[in-house]
């Protein structure tokens, strides 16, 4: 990753964090995208800048065309290049399904899944120059299904494919892969979430943040790799 430049979107919490951290310890530069996190977004470029190596945070609402477009413009004026796209911003909500309103159903899509493809179409220009890289963000959920969950699920089957067409259509430039992260355990969350988790994966514990940003790691360097979702959940899915 020396010389490269890593743009990743929910950058400033939770799995984005590691991610970004992760390609600057491989030797990326990082734009670091935030939506409202500002503080914990420029927290991350300080650790980054301290490692030698070059970040800048970007706020902008991914459920806003126009916002994507010029986010896109500015990695272009700050970094002149982009090499890889992690598409990590996602909300996770619970909604009934007799509950589930218009608007719960749009904020699941747009964010989780329109956003992805207008990033896709944002970087591409640059993706191609680089003959880069996309690492999108799936979720085990978009491939069992889970009841209280649908838009979420519904969405991020929608990345699913979405990375495949993307890795047909943007060949040979740009390679096109997903992560799909599941019993993950995060600082905050509720610790009955853990005690299922490990119950539920042949493994017999949760993953780590860690755990994802290697393999988004792996993928940005895994240069026979395209159309694939990677499963990364300690065996749920089985």
């Amino acid at each position: 990753m020396d010389t490269k430049v890593a743009l990743v979107t929910g950058a400033g919490k939770r799995i984005g964090r590691a991610v970004a951290l992760r390609l600057a310890q491989d030797g990326a530069d990082v734009a670091v995208h935030y939506r409202s996190s500002e503080s914990e977004a420029q927290a991350v470029v300080a650790e980054i800048e301290r490692m030698g190596r070059r970040a800048v945070a970007f706020g902008a609402d991914l459920q806003q065309l126009h916002a994507i477009r010029d986010l896109f413009a500015k990695v272009q004026e700050k970094f002149g290049r982009l090499d890889v796209l992690v598409n990590s911003a996602a909300i996770f909500r619970h909604t009934k399904f007799e509950e589930t309103s218009e608007q719960a159903w749009d904020e699941s899509l747009d964010t989780n899944l329109k956003a992805v493809f207008f990033c896709c179409q944002g970087a591409a220009p640059m993706l191609r120059a680089s003959r880069g890289v996309i690492v999108n963000f799936a979720d085990i959920g978009g491939i069992m299904g889970w009841p209280g969950y649908i838009p979420h699920c519904v969405s991020k089957a929608g990345v699913i494919m979405l990375t495949r067409s993307l890795a047909k259509e943007l060949a040979p430039e740009v390679r096109v892969n997903a992560i799909a992260p599941g019993t993950i355990s995060m600082p905050g969350d509720p610790p009955e979430w853990e005690t299922d988790f490990i119950r539920r994966a042949p493994l017999r514990r949760t993953g780590t943040p860690d755990d994802i940003a290697g393999a988004v790691s792996y993928l940005a360097g895994a240069a026979f790799v395209t159309g694939q979702v990677l499963v990364v959940d300690g065996g749920r899915t089985l």
